[in-house]
Protein backbone atom coordinates (compact mmCIF):
# COMPACT_ATOMS: atom_id res chain seq x y z
CA UNK A 1 0.00 0.00 0.00
CA UNK A 2 2.60 2.31 0.61
CA UNK A 3 3.77 1.78 -2.97
CA UNK A 4 0.40 2.97 -4.18
CA UNK A 5 0.53 5.71 -1.75
CA UNK A 6 4.44 7.06 -3.27
CA UNK A 7 2.72 6.62 -6.99
CA UNK A 8 0.04 9.35 -5.89
CA UNK A 9 2.85 11.93 -5.70
CA UNK A 10 3.71 12.54 -9.03
CA UNK A 11 5.97 15.69 -8.69
CA UNK A 12 8.58 15.95 -5.71
CA UNK A 13 7.33 12.66 -4.62
CA UNK A 14 10.48 11.53 -2.79
CA UNK A 15 10.32 14.47 -0.77
CA UNK A 16 6.73 14.58 -0.30
CA UNK A 17 6.82 11.09 1.16
CA UNK A 18 9.91 11.34 3.25
CA UNK A 19 7.81 14.51 4.99
CA UNK A 20 4.85 11.82 5.93
CA UNK A 21 7.00 9.04 6.94
CA UNK A 22 8.79 11.79 9.36
CA UNK A 23 4.88 12.47 10.78
CA UNK A 24 5.01 9.10 11.35
CA UNK A 25 8.26 8.66 13.10
CA UNK A 26 8.84 12.22 15.02
CA UNK A 27 8.88 12.17 18.94
CA UNK A 28 5.83 13.84 19.96
CA UNK A 29 3.64 16.25 18.35
CA UNK A 30 4.49 17.62 15.26
CA UNK A 31 5.90 21.72 15.65
CA UNK A 32 6.83 22.82 12.61
CA UNK A 33 7.94 21.09 9.32
CA UNK A 34 11.90 22.23 9.43
CA UNK A 35 12.21 19.64 12.93
CA UNK A 36 11.06 17.24 10.58
CA UNK A 37 14.35 16.96 8.79
CA UNK A 38 15.82 16.26 12.67
CA UNK A 39 14.06 12.92 12.01
CA UNK A 40 16.27 9.79 11.00
CA UNK A 41 13.42 8.88 8.24
CA UNK A 42 13.54 12.57 6.78
CA UNK A 43 17.50 12.03 4.97
CA UNK A 44 16.89 15.46 2.78
CA UNK A 45 17.96 19.26 3.87
CA UNK A 46 15.45 21.50 6.48
CA UNK A 47 13.92 23.32 3.43
CA UNK A 48 13.07 20.31 1.42
CA UNK A 49 9.87 19.94 3.24
CA UNK A 50 8.44 23.27 2.50
CA UNK A 51 10.05 23.04 -1.19
CA UNK A 52 7.96 20.50 -1.55
CA UNK A 53 4.69 21.67 -0.42
CA UNK A 54 5.03 24.62 -2.33
CA UNK A 55 5.79 23.21 -6.06
CA UNK A 56 5.12 19.45 -5.07
CA UNK A 57 2.03 17.79 -6.75
CA UNK A 58 -0.44 14.96 -5.71
CA UNK A 59 -2.58 13.13 -7.95
CA UNK A 60 -5.60 13.42 -5.45
CA UNK A 61 -7.93 11.23 -8.07
CA UNK A 62 -5.75 8.38 -7.78
CA UNK A 63 -5.52 8.91 -4.12
CA UNK A 64 -9.24 8.70 -3.34
CA UNK A 65 -9.00 5.47 -5.53
CA UNK A 66 -6.14 4.06 -3.33
CA UNK A 67 -8.33 4.93 -0.27
CA UNK A 68 -11.07 3.53 -1.05
CA UNK A 69 -9.96 -0.01 -1.94
CA UNK A 70 -8.33 -0.34 1.65
CA UNK A 71 -9.77 -2.31 4.16
CA UNK A 72 -13.13 -0.42 5.50
CA UNK A 73 -14.34 -1.13 9.24
CA UNK A 74 -18.51 -2.17 9.51
CA UNK A 75 -20.81 -1.25 11.49
CA UNK A 76 -22.42 -4.51 14.05
CA UNK A 77 -25.06 -5.39 11.52
CA UNK A 78 -22.24 -5.39 8.64
CA UNK A 79 -22.99 -1.98 6.97
CA UNK A 80 -21.04 0.57 6.07
CA UNK A 81 -21.38 3.81 8.40
CA UNK A 82 -19.78 7.26 6.84
CA UNK A 83 -19.76 10.34 9.25
CA UNK A 84 -19.16 13.61 7.13
CA UNK A 85 -18.14 16.97 9.63
CA UNK A 86 -16.26 20.41 8.04
CA UNK A 87 -13.16 21.04 10.45
CA UNK A 88 -11.47 24.54 9.91
CA UNK A 89 -7.90 25.59 9.39
CA UNK A 90 -7.72 28.74 11.08
CA UNK A 91 -5.45 31.68 9.43
CA UNK A 92 -6.92 35.02 11.33
CA UNK A 93 -3.73 36.76 10.52
CA UNK A 94 -2.38 35.33 6.89
CA UNK A 95 -3.09 38.25 4.97
CA UNK A 96 -1.09 37.31 2.05
CA UNK A 97 -3.57 33.93 2.08
CA UNK A 98 -6.00 33.27 -0.40
CA UNK A 99 -8.83 32.10 -0.47
CA UNK A 100 -9.86 32.50 3.15
CA UNK A 101 -13.43 31.59 4.59
CA UNK A 102 -14.84 33.16 7.48
CA UNK A 103 -15.15 29.58 9.50
CA UNK A 104 -17.23 28.83 12.55
CA UNK A 105 -15.71 28.62 15.81
CA UNK A 106 -16.34 28.01 19.32
CA UNK A 107 -14.49 28.28 22.80
CA UNK A 108 -12.17 31.34 21.44
CA UNK A 109 -14.08 33.48 23.08
CA UNK A 110 -16.67 33.69 26.59
CA UNK A 111 -18.92 31.01 25.31
CA UNK A 112 -19.54 32.39 22.15
CA UNK A 113 -19.31 31.67 18.78
CA UNK A 114 -17.16 33.42 16.61
CA UNK A 115 -16.19 33.85 13.24
CA UNK A 116 -12.55 33.77 11.88
CA UNK A 117 -10.97 33.38 8.80
CA UNK A 118 -9.52 30.42 7.71
CA UNK A 119 -9.91 27.74 5.29
CA UNK A 120 -12.54 24.95 5.70
CA UNK A 121 -12.34 21.75 4.91
CA UNK A 122 -15.29 19.03 5.09
CA UNK A 123 -13.63 15.07 5.58
CA UNK A 124 -15.94 11.84 5.50
CA UNK A 125 -14.69 9.14 7.00
CA UNK A 126 -15.99 5.30 8.15
CA UNK A 127 -17.09 4.50 11.30
CA UNK A 128 -16.63 1.21 12.93
CA UNK A 129 -17.88 -0.25 16.71
CA UNK A 130 -15.65 -0.43 19.53
CA UNK A 131 -14.30 1.50 22.66
CA UNK A 132 -11.79 3.11 20.62
CA UNK A 133 -10.88 6.74 18.22
CA UNK A 134 -10.31 5.29 15.38
CA UNK A 135 -11.96 6.15 11.80
CA UNK A 136 -10.84 5.59 8.57
CA UNK A 137 -10.78 9.26 6.00
CA UNK A 138 -11.39 8.37 2.80
CA UNK A 139 -12.07 11.89 1.46
CA UNK A 140 -11.18 15.95 2.12
CA UNK A 141 -12.50 18.70 -0.28
CA UNK A 142 -11.56 22.41 1.21
CA UNK A 143 -14.47 24.20 0.68
CA UNK A 144 -13.88 27.52 -2.12
CA UNK A 145 -15.36 30.54 -1.72
CA UNK A 146 -18.82 31.20 -2.82
CA UNK A 147 -19.60 27.20 -2.88
CA UNK A 148 -21.96 26.14 -0.74
CA UNK A 149 -21.43 23.36 1.42
CA UNK A 150 -24.36 21.25 0.87
CA UNK A 151 -24.06 20.74 -2.37
CA UNK A 152 -19.91 20.21 -2.29
CA UNK A 153 -21.12 17.76 0.88
CA UNK A 154 -23.56 16.13 -1.80
CA UNK A 155 -21.27 15.65 -4.36
CA UNK A 156 -18.50 14.50 -2.26
CA UNK A 157 -20.90 11.82 -0.91
CA UNK A 158 -21.60 10.87 -4.57
CA UNK A 159 -17.94 10.82 -5.69
CA UNK A 160 -17.01 8.19 -2.76
CA UNK A 161 -20.00 6.21 -2.56
CA UNK A 162 -19.52 5.28 -6.29
CA UNK A 163 -15.56 4.83 -5.48
CA UNK A 164 -16.57 2.71 -2.63
CA UNK A 165 -19.11 0.29 -5.45
CA UNK A 166 -16.19 0.28 -7.73
CA UNK A 167 -13.51 -1.16 -5.16
CA UNK A 168 -16.37 -3.78 -3.67
CA UNK A 169 -17.32 -2.46 -0.98
CA UNK A 170 -21.05 -2.67 -1.56
CA UNK A 171 -22.84 -5.08 -3.83
CA UNK A 172 -26.45 -5.79 -4.94
CA UNK A 173 -28.30 -7.33 -1.95
CA UNK A 174 -25.76 -5.47 1.48
CA UNK A 175 -27.57 -3.38 3.37
CA UNK A 176 -27.52 0.48 2.61
CA UNK A 177 -24.70 2.74 3.20
CA UNK A 178 -25.42 4.89 6.65
CA UNK A 179 -24.26 8.62 6.23
CA UNK A 180 -24.16 10.24 9.65
CA UNK A 181 -23.98 13.86 9.83
CA UNK A 182 -24.76 16.67 12.57
CA UNK A 183 -27.16 19.54 13.47
CA UNK A 184 -25.22 21.84 10.40
CA UNK A 185 -26.34 19.67 7.43
CA UNK A 186 -29.93 19.87 6.15
CA UNK A 187 -30.74 16.29 5.90
CA UNK A 188 -33.87 16.38 3.83
CA UNK A 189 -32.04 18.08 1.38
CA UNK A 190 -29.22 15.58 1.21
CA UNK A 191 -31.52 12.14 0.87
CA UNK A 192 -33.60 14.13 -1.57
CA UNK A 193 -30.38 15.10 -3.23
CA UNK A 194 -28.70 11.17 -3.39
CA UNK A 195 -31.96 9.33 -3.68
CA UNK A 196 -30.49 7.17 -6.32
CA UNK A 197 -27.92 5.53 -4.33
CA UNK A 198 -28.37 2.58 -1.86
CA UNK A 199 -28.04 5.41 0.89
CA UNK A 200 -29.53 6.28 4.11
CA UNK A 201 -29.14 9.20 5.72
CA UNK A 202 -29.21 10.11 9.75
CA UNK A 203 -29.12 13.64 10.45
CA UNK A 204 -29.40 14.99 14.46
CA UNK A 205 -32.41 18.00 14.05
CA UNK A 206 -32.45 21.21 16.46
CA UNK A 207 -34.36 20.93 19.39
CA UNK A 208 -36.44 24.19 17.64
CA UNK A 209 -37.69 21.95 14.46
CA UNK A 210 -40.90 21.59 13.46
CA UNK A 211 -42.61 18.75 11.03
CA UNK A 212 -45.45 17.66 9.82
CA UNK A 213 -46.96 14.22 9.86
CA UNK A 214 -48.84 12.74 6.85
CA UNK A 215 -51.68 14.39 5.35
CA UNK A 216 -55.05 13.10 6.09
CA UNK A 217 -56.98 11.40 3.64
CA UNK A 218 -59.92 13.12 1.61
CA UNK A 219 -63.37 11.72 2.02
CA UNK A 220 -65.49 11.98 -1.39
CA UNK A 221 -68.21 13.99 -0.43
CA UNK A 222 -67.15 15.26 2.84
CA UNK A 223 -63.74 16.82 1.98
CA UNK A 224 -63.60 19.89 -0.36
CA UNK A 225 -61.26 22.18 -2.03
CA UNK A 226 -57.83 21.66 -2.44
CA UNK A 227 -56.31 18.26 -1.14
CA UNK A 228 -53.92 19.01 2.09
CA UNK A 229 -50.04 17.97 1.21
CA UNK A 230 -49.87 18.26 5.43
CA UNK A 231 -50.71 17.12 8.39
CA UNK A 232 -50.71 18.47 11.95
CA UNK A 233 -47.95 19.70 13.34
CA UNK A 234 -44.95 18.00 15.24
CA UNK A 235 -43.12 20.44 17.21
CA UNK A 236 -39.68 18.98 19.31
CA UNK A 237 -40.32 21.79 21.67
CA UNK A 238 -44.05 20.76 22.42
CA UNK A 239 -45.20 17.42 23.89
CA UNK A 240 -48.52 17.53 23.84
CA UNK A 241 -48.09 17.64 19.67
CA UNK A 242 -45.86 14.22 19.68
CA UNK A 243 -48.48 11.81 20.73
CA UNK A 244 -48.06 8.02 20.67
CA UNK A 245 -44.69 7.17 19.47
CA UNK A 246 -44.34 4.50 17.31
CA UNK A 247 -41.34 2.85 18.71
CA UNK A 248 -40.10 3.16 22.42
CA UNK A 249 -36.86 1.67 24.15
CA UNK A 250 -35.39 1.30 27.26
CA UNK A 251 -31.49 0.40 28.12
CA UNK A 252 -28.88 0.79 30.31
CA UNK A 253 -25.75 2.46 29.11
CA UNK A 254 -22.29 2.12 30.66
CA UNK A 255 -21.42 5.99 30.05
CA UNK A 256 -25.46 7.70 29.87
CA UNK A 257 -26.69 5.77 32.31
CA UNK A 258 -30.53 4.70 31.70
CA UNK A 259 -31.65 5.76 28.18
CA UNK A 260 -35.13 6.18 26.58
CA UNK A 261 -35.44 6.07 23.47
CA UNK A 262 -38.36 6.80 21.00
CA UNK A 263 -39.54 6.90 17.23
CA UNK A 264 -42.19 8.59 15.16
CA UNK A 265 -42.59 7.18 12.12
CA UNK A 266 -43.45 9.53 8.53
CA UNK A 267 -42.50 13.00 9.63
CA UNK A 268 -41.86 15.08 6.78
CA UNK A 269 -40.33 18.81 6.87
CA UNK A 270 -42.57 21.47 5.18
CA UNK A 271 -40.53 22.99 2.59
CA UNK A 272 -40.61 26.40 0.97
CA UNK A 273 -39.21 27.40 -2.49
CA UNK A 274 -36.41 29.60 -0.38
CA UNK A 275 -32.36 29.00 0.65
CA UNK A 276 -31.97 25.72 -0.89
CA UNK A 277 -34.94 25.40 -2.41
CA UNK A 278 -35.43 28.58 -4.42
CA UNK A 279 -34.55 27.00 -7.65
CA UNK A 280 -36.10 23.93 -7.53
CA UNK A 281 -38.69 23.58 -10.38
CA UNK A 282 -42.30 22.19 -9.96
CA UNK A 283 -43.85 20.89 -6.59
CA UNK A 284 -41.53 20.65 -3.57
CA UNK A 285 -41.59 16.64 -2.74
CA UNK A 286 -42.48 15.29 0.68
CA UNK A 287 -39.35 13.75 2.04
CA UNK A 288 -41.10 11.96 5.00
CA UNK A 289 -38.76 10.06 7.42
CA UNK A 290 -38.81 8.95 10.82
CA UNK A 291 -37.82 10.96 14.26
CA UNK A 292 -35.41 9.55 17.27
CA UNK A 293 -35.43 11.03 20.18
CA UNK A 294 -32.53 10.23 22.38
CA UNK A 295 -33.04 11.23 26.44
CA UNK A 296 -30.04 10.06 28.92
CA UNK A 297 -29.83 10.10 32.57
CA UNK A 298 -26.48 11.33 32.80
CA UNK A 299 -23.18 12.68 30.71
CA UNK A 300 -19.52 11.70 31.33
CA UNK A 301 -18.48 15.35 31.76
CA UNK A 302 -21.06 16.08 34.63
CA UNK A 303 -23.48 19.01 32.13
CA UNK A 304 -26.72 18.97 32.31
CA UNK A 305 -27.94 16.06 29.34
CA UNK A 306 -30.37 17.47 26.88
CA UNK A 307 -32.83 15.30 24.37
CA UNK A 308 -31.09 14.71 20.93
CA UNK A 309 -33.50 14.52 18.07
CA UNK A 310 -32.23 12.56 14.97
CA UNK A 311 -34.12 12.30 11.87
CA UNK A 312 -33.37 9.34 9.48
CA UNK A 313 -34.38 9.30 6.11
CA UNK A 314 -36.11 5.74 5.85
CA UNK A 315 -39.81 4.65 7.56
CA UNK A 316 -40.85 1.82 8.65
CA UNK A 317 -37.49 0.91 10.72
CA UNK A 318 -38.13 -1.75 13.14
CA UNK A 319 -36.70 -1.99 17.21
CA UNK A 320 -33.58 -3.34 15.78
CA UNK A 321 -33.16 -0.58 13.46
CA UNK A 322 -34.05 2.21 15.76
CA UNK A 323 -31.46 0.85 18.26
CA UNK A 324 -28.67 0.60 15.91
CA UNK A 325 -29.46 3.92 14.94
CA UNK A 326 -29.00 6.27 17.92
CA UNK A 327 -25.79 3.73 18.41
CA UNK A 328 -24.23 4.92 14.86
CA UNK A 329 -25.09 8.79 16.22
CA UNK A 330 -23.20 8.39 19.29
CA UNK A 331 -20.51 6.95 16.77
CA UNK A 332 -20.14 10.32 15.05
CA UNK A 333 -18.25 12.01 17.53
CA UNK A 334 -14.99 9.30 16.76
CA UNK A 335 -14.42 11.99 13.91
CA UNK A 336 -13.72 14.87 16.45
CA UNK A 337 -11.00 12.48 17.97
CA UNK A 338 -9.79 12.04 14.25
CA UNK A 339 -9.59 16.05 13.99
CA UNK A 340 -7.95 15.89 17.28
CA UNK A 341 -5.56 13.78 16.07
CA UNK A 342 -4.55 15.49 13.12
CA UNK A 343 -4.00 18.86 14.73
CA UNK A 344 -2.48 18.16 18.13
CA UNK A 345 -0.26 15.28 17.27
CA UNK A 346 0.40 15.28 13.42
CA UNK A 347 -0.03 19.04 13.13
CA UNK A 348 -2.23 19.66 10.03
CA UNK A 349 -2.43 22.97 11.10
CA UNK A 350 1.17 24.05 12.63
CA UNK A 351 2.60 24.86 8.99
CA UNK A 352 2.59 28.21 8.31
CA UNK A 353 1.67 27.68 4.31
CA UNK A 354 0.88 30.48 2.21
CA UNK A 355 -1.02 29.32 -0.73
CA UNK A 356 -4.22 27.27 -0.44
CA UNK A 357 -2.23 24.39 -2.87
CA UNK A 358 0.48 23.67 -0.48
CA UNK A 359 -2.63 23.52 2.02
CA UNK A 360 -4.04 20.91 0.36
CA UNK A 361 -0.81 18.99 -0.46
CA UNK A 362 -0.11 19.30 3.30
CA UNK A 363 -3.65 17.51 4.43
CA UNK A 364 -3.63 14.76 2.04
CA UNK A 365 -0.11 14.03 2.79
CA UNK A 366 -1.24 13.29 7.05
CA UNK A 367 -4.12 11.79 5.08
CA UNK A 368 -1.65 9.05 3.87
CA UNK A 369 0.04 9.02 7.45
CA UNK A 370 -3.15 7.81 9.35
CA UNK A 371 -4.18 5.70 6.69
CA UNK A 372 -0.82 3.89 7.56
CA UNK A 373 -1.13 4.05 10.97
CA UNK A 374 -4.85 2.37 11.00
CA UNK A 375 -3.00 0.21 8.43
CA UNK A 376 -0.30 -1.00 11.14
CA UNK A 377 -2.89 -1.48 13.97
CA UNK A 378 -2.00 -5.39 13.55
CA UNK A 379 1.51 -5.19 13.91
CA UNK A 380 2.97 -2.28 16.14
CA UNK A 381 4.04 -2.69 19.12
CA UNK A 382 2.71 -1.09 22.53
CA UNK A 383 5.36 1.67 23.85
CA UNK A 384 3.92 2.51 26.55
CA UNK A 385 4.92 5.07 29.22
CA UNK A 386 5.48 3.78 33.06
CA UNK A 387 2.15 5.21 34.03
CA UNK A 388 0.25 4.66 30.99
CA UNK A 389 -2.30 1.37 31.56
CA UNK A 390 -2.00 -1.86 29.54
CA UNK A 391 -4.16 -2.17 26.85
CA UNK A 392 -4.72 -5.29 24.51
CA UNK A 393 -3.72 -4.74 20.93
CA UNK A 394 -7.23 -3.74 19.00
CA UNK A 395 -7.90 -0.65 21.51
CA UNK A 396 -4.48 1.37 21.08
CA UNK A 397 -5.02 4.49 20.29
CA UNK A 398 -3.75 5.98 17.17
CA UNK A 399 -1.10 7.96 19.45
CA UNK A 400 0.22 4.61 20.86
CA UNK A 401 0.42 3.23 16.92
CA UNK A 402 2.23 6.16 16.10
CA UNK A 403 4.80 5.93 19.13
CA UNK A 404 5.91 2.31 18.03
CA UNK A 405 5.81 2.92 13.69
CA UNK A 406 9.49 3.78 13.93
CA UNK A 407 10.42 0.61 14.84
CA UNK A 408 7.91 -0.83 12.12
CA UNK A 409 9.23 1.25 9.47
CA UNK A 410 12.71 -0.64 8.75
CA UNK A 411 10.32 -3.37 8.07
CA UNK A 412 8.14 -1.76 5.20
CA UNK A 413 9.20 -0.80 2.00
CA UNK A 414 10.45 2.62 1.25
CA UNK A 415 10.24 4.13 -2.29
CA UNK A 416 11.38 7.12 -1.76
CA UNK A 417 15.28 7.89 -3.47
CA UNK A 418 18.34 8.19 -1.96
CA UNK A 419 18.77 12.48 -1.55
CA UNK A 420 21.05 13.74 -4.45
CA UNK A 421 24.30 15.94 -3.19
CA UNK A 422 23.15 20.01 -3.25
CA UNK A 423 23.86 23.18 -2.16
CA UNK A 424 21.69 25.72 -0.90
CA UNK A 425 20.94 28.71 -3.35
CA UNK A 426 22.11 32.41 -2.84
CA UNK A 427 19.07 33.64 -1.43
CA UNK A 428 18.68 37.59 -1.22
CA UNK A 429 21.61 39.13 -0.66
CA UNK A 430 22.34 40.58 3.11
CA UNK A 431 21.17 44.25 3.88
CA UNK A 432 19.05 44.08 0.18
CA UNK A 433 15.01 44.51 0.82
CA UNK A 434 12.79 42.39 -0.82
CA UNK A 435 11.41 44.70 -3.55
CA UNK A 436 8.48 41.64 -4.48
CA UNK A 437 6.30 41.79 -1.88
CA UNK A 438 3.95 39.34 -1.56
CA UNK A 439 -0.01 40.08 -2.72
CA UNK A 440 -2.58 40.67 0.20
CA UNK A 441 -6.24 39.09 -0.66
CA UNK A 442 -9.31 40.18 1.54
CA UNK A 443 -11.08 37.69 3.37
CA UNK A 444 -14.11 36.33 1.67
CA UNK A 445 -17.27 37.17 2.90
CA UNK A 446 -20.50 37.80 1.59
CA UNK A 447 -22.42 40.75 2.96
CA UNK A 448 -25.31 42.98 2.02
CA UNK A 449 -26.22 46.63 1.95
CA UNK A 450 -29.26 45.99 5.24
CA UNK A 451 -27.11 43.33 6.82
CA UNK A 452 -24.57 46.00 7.27
CA UNK A 453 -26.90 48.73 7.98
CA UNK A 454 -27.85 46.33 10.69
CA UNK A 455 -24.96 45.72 11.97
CA UNK A 456 -24.28 49.57 12.46
CA UNK A 457 -27.82 50.31 14.38
CA UNK A 458 -28.47 49.55 17.60
CA UNK A 459 -29.54 46.25 18.43
CA UNK A 460 -32.75 45.59 20.81
CA UNK A 461 -34.15 42.69 22.56
CA UNK A 462 -37.19 41.64 20.36
CA UNK A 463 -39.96 40.37 23.00
CA UNK A 464 -41.21 38.11 19.93
CA UNK A 465 -41.20 34.79 21.00
CA UNK A 466 -38.17 32.85 18.97
CA UNK A 467 -39.09 32.08 15.25
CA UNK A 468 -39.95 27.77 14.66
CA UNK A 469 -37.71 25.96 12.07
CA UNK A 470 -40.59 24.95 10.13
CA UNK A 471 -38.35 24.02 7.00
Amino acid sequence: MRQEFYRCLTRRADALFELADAVLCADGPVRSVADLSLAGEHRRGHGSGYAALARGRVDVDRLRTALAGVSLPRAADGRLVLAVDITCWLRPEAHTCAQRILCHTYGRGKDQHMMVPGWPYSIVVALETGRHSWTAPLDVVRLAPGEDAASVTARQIRDLVTRLIAAGHWRAGDPEILLVADAGYDGPRLAHVLADLPIAVLVRMRSDRVLRRPAPACLPGVTTGRPRRHGGEFVFGDPHTWGTPDITIETTTRLYGPALIRAWDRLHPRLTHRIAWADHDGELPILEGTVIRLEVERLPSGAIPKPVWLWHSRTGLTHIEVDLAWQAFLRRFDIEHTFRMLKQTLGWTTPKLRSPEAADRWTWLLIIAYTQLRLARDLAIDLRRPWEKPRPAHRLSPARIRRGFRNLRPQLACPARVPKPSRPGPGRPAGQPNRAPAARHDVNTVTSTNKQKSSRSKKTKSSNPRPRRTG
